[in-house]
């Protein structure tokens, strides 16, 4: 699915992508919700950051919160394996129970949509848009527009003081 201009559109619920298990996922079904989205990664440094991610879904998901996570492989080939790999590792190494995408290229030609959109939407240091590694976050209001972009190194629990801001605010 590609997208000539992706600032097209206005929020992330215009968005699809596919499920590890290769179904069409509407991101419009988390219309409401206060989203993380995050390239992942399974042999990366920051790969332990799942267990973090998962700890914040477990503690907000009841609220109207949820983690969404892309693998990619962009960065040192991190994220070889493929969907049914990727499924088994995070929940048998770290319990993921938040949905995870198919894996995506986040940067160049053959970058996904949704990543375009959000790159462009909330550019990284110095109005760069690119991903620069694994687990750049981006926490997303209700209405689905983008809050915050966050650095890989950010660990999910510096992030729960913003994601509680906007769990106590007006709903969509």
């Amino acid at each position: 699915m590609q997208d000539a201009k992706p600032n097209a559109r206005s929020n992330v619920f215009q968005f699809e992508a596919s499920s590890l298990a290769g179904q069409p996922v509407p991101l419009s079904q988390f219309e409401g919700r206060v989203l993380l989205i995050v390239n992942t990664a399974s042999e990366c440094g920051f790969t332990p950051q799942y267990a973090g991610l998962q700890q914040l879904h477990d503690k907000y998901a009841a609220r109207g919160f949820e983690v969404l996570g892309f693998p990619c492989n962009q960065f040192g080939k991190q994220e070889p394996g493929d969907a049914q790999q990727i499924g088994q590792f995070c929940e048998t190494r770290f319990g993921v129970g938040f949905p995870m995408f198919a894996k995506i290229d986040v940067n160049g030609a053959n970058a996904h949509p949704l990543y375009r959109w959000l790159t462009a939407e909330a550019p990284g240091l110095l109005g760069i848009g690119a991903i620069k590694w694994n687990f750049t976050k981006f926490l997303l209001r209700r209405d689905g527009t983008v809050f915050k972009r966050y650095a890989p190194q950010t660990k999910p629990a510096e992030i729960e003081k913003d994601i509680e801001a906007l769990l106590a605010g007006p709903a969509a």
